[in-house]
């Protein structure tokens, strides 16, 4: 029996992305690996958010096209496109939660929108969810009835509604304290090792891309692409790059990359 796994989740091949006459990336290409934690990273206006609106279809590329599990979602038509958003989800950088609506009615949205599921299905999905990410019974509470680190997990519990292969971050980190955010790293982990799901992750918070990363890709505002690609730690040691080194050496909390990032905090998420 031959091995179906694919080579790669997600392949961007010559993409060009802009706003009107304005190019902010030109020809970039990568590819996603099944169940890899990859990091997007660079300084401020290095095209980081041009590059995921482009993955999860809320901006036309330019040129160039994404494929998801070897079908163009660039060149899809209307169906098509309706299956490959089903495949990820995305927690945006302001948790993007209806405010007028529970807990429950933020999470049932996706699957209402997807899913001909009855209502005790979803009610049943919402709970699982929910536990996922260490929020049990918190259904009907409404999004400001909780902390921010609490708001960022139950976005995250409405993104893996669909039990998505991959999931898109959006800044993660923005607005939580050191603690939240080691814990929100910690859930991060957590859901990849629990459902092997791939994940792309938009951000500058130099102490969880060292703690999560598998792969970086560093994006350059004068370069207008990527510039360096690989592990944080050989990167921040060996390139030859002056720009990627200055990013991945700021002082501040940068720790290597070890196996066991939170061998020393007890995983409840499941509990």
């Amino acid at each position: 029996m031959t091995n179906s796994t694919p080579a790669s989740v997600i392949e961007v091949k010559n993409l060009s992305c802009g706003y009107g006459e304005t190019v902010v990336l030109q020809d970039v290409s990568f590819v996603v690996h099944p169940q890899e934690l990859l990091f997007v990273i660079g300084g401020s206006g290095c095209g980081k958010s041009t590059l995921l609106r482009c993955l999860i279809g809320l901006l036309k590329p330019l040129r160039g096209d994404i494929a998801y599990f070897g079908k163009s979602f660039t060149t899809a038509d209307a169906a098509q496109r309706r299956e490959i958003l089903k495949t990820f989800g995305v927690l945006y950088q302001n948790n993007a939660l209806w405010s007028s609506m529970t807990l429950a009615e933020n999470i049932s949205l996706p699957l209402e929108e997807h899913t001909s599921l009855s209502r005790e299905d979803r009610k049943e999905i919402i709970a699982l969810k929910l536990k996922d990410v260490g929020l049990s019974g918190s259904e009907e509470l409404y999004p400001s009835e909780l902390s921010g680190g609490m708001q960022k997990r139950a976005a995250l519990a409405r993104a893996l509604a669909l039990d998505p292969a991959i999931v898109f971050f959006d800044e993660p980190s923005e607005g939580l304290d050191p603690i939240t955010l080691r814990e929100m790293d910690l859930l991060i982990l957590h859901v990849r090792e629990t459902f092997g799901t791939t994940m792309v992750i938009v951000s500058h918070q130099l102490s969880s891309i060292f703690r999560l990363a598998d792969r970086v890709i560093v994006l350059d505002r004068e370069a207008r692409g990527i510039i360096a690609e690989g592990s944080p730690a050989e990167l921040a040691a060996n390139s030859t790059n002056p720009r990627v080194r200055d990013f991945l050496n700021q002082v501040g909390d940068s720790p290597k990359r070890t196996n066991q990032p939170f061998a020393d905090k007890e995983n409840h998420f499941s509990k």
